[in-house]
């Protein structure tokens, strides 16, 4: 087993320079918000979805644009609005007089990376027809189905701030996210070198450093990263305790109404096995699994009115949870 892990290493430290490098590219432009940025890179090597949280003018849509620069990817942004219709985002069949024939007009969930923008502007029926495209990867048009490109990323955002005229998504789809980013306001010294680089109005150019071929080569390597039954059992007993928070000496059964599902396990693991590769290590440690834990579990817990009385958030619950479980 050493023998493989150490096969794995090597393959991984291989690919750490091209890793740096478009990092490195990414915050040419993007000031600060790491955790969007991993976020990113973990979700784009995964093939894991990510939800974000912020208010406008946190560099949502240009740390989107620019990585699909960076990489060469096809990138659409699909700003949804209440008239938003299913056909807007999948496609439909358009009538051909001359052949008499209806033939497939492609939608803009047809690119590499989606920006869906204010998701929750869109009632229910178009956000369901993106997120069926999220899971099955495939669109229907008429009676042929058509598989969406790889590599394939959505990255769907929604402002905290303003929820008039808003539908919230159901449980069951926001479950469907491998993480939930929330971007918080730069600090002084950040958002100092962000006004220096926009008075200065000079443009930053974007270099593709690393191919669609080469970032579909390492989501065939993120199987391959070594994760021992220690950190699996790890990673089980953090999603139990949430179910079962007495066995692990917490108190808040009465904060969670609806615990996380077997789902949290498997993007534990898969989120932790992306942020090793961008770390240069082809095996998974217990510190992987908290540094991805707060963006992969803060959705997946439903707290109880109880919890919302008392201020308690699903970040302390996670935190609280942390601090009992034995690392193994």
């Amino acid at each position: 087993m050493d023998l493989q892990v150490q096969e794995i290493q090597t393959k991984v430290e291989k690919e750490l320079p091209l890793i740096e490098t478009l990092k490195n590219e990414l915050k040419k432009v993007i000031v600060g918000q790491n955790e969007m940025l991993d976020g990113l890179l973990i979700g784009l090597i995964t093939g894991g979805h990510i939800l974000v949280e912020g208010v406008p003018g946190l560099a949502k849509t240009l740390a989107v644009s620019t990585l699909s620069k960076a990489v060469k990817l096809d990138f659409k942004r699909i700003q949804f609005t209440p008239d938003l219709l299913p056909s807007d985002i999948i496609g439909t069949l358009i009538y051909n007089q001359k052949t008499g024939d209806f033939q497939p007009k492609k939608g803009p969930v047809f690119a590499n990376i989606i920006l869906a923008d204010e998701i929750n502007r869109a009632p229910a029926k178009v956000q369901s027809a993106l997120l069926e495209s999220m899971q099955e990867k495939k669109v229907t048009l008429g009676d042929v189905t058509y598989a969406l490109p790889s590599p394939f990323l959505v990255m769907a955002t929604q402002n905290p701030i303003d929820q008039e005229g808003t539908y919230n998504l159901p449980e069951a789809q926001i479950d469907r996210f491998m993480m939930k980013i929330k971007i918080t306001y730069p600090t002084k010294d950040e958002e100092k070198v962000i006004l220096d680089r926009m008075i200065s109005n000079k443009e930053i150019s974007i270099n593709q450093v690393i191919d669609q071929n080469k970032i579909i080569e390492l989501s065939n390597l993120i199987n391959d990263v070594y994760i021992s039954d220690r950190i699996k059992s790890y990673i089980v007993d953090i999603v139990d305790s949430t179910r079962n928070p007495s066995e692990y000496g917490l108190k808040i059964q009465s904060l969670i109404n609806y615990p996380a599902s077997p789902r949290a396990s498997i993007f534990l693991a898969r989120a932790a096995k992306g942020i090793a590769i961008l770390n240069g290590r082809g095996f998974v440690t217990a510190d992987d699994i908290k540094n991805v834990s707060l963006m992969v579990l803060r959705h997946r817990l439903i707290l109880s009115y109880e919890a919302e009385a008392e201020g308690v958030t699903s970040e302390d619950i996670i935190k609280q949870i942390f601090n009992s479980v034995v690392v193994p």
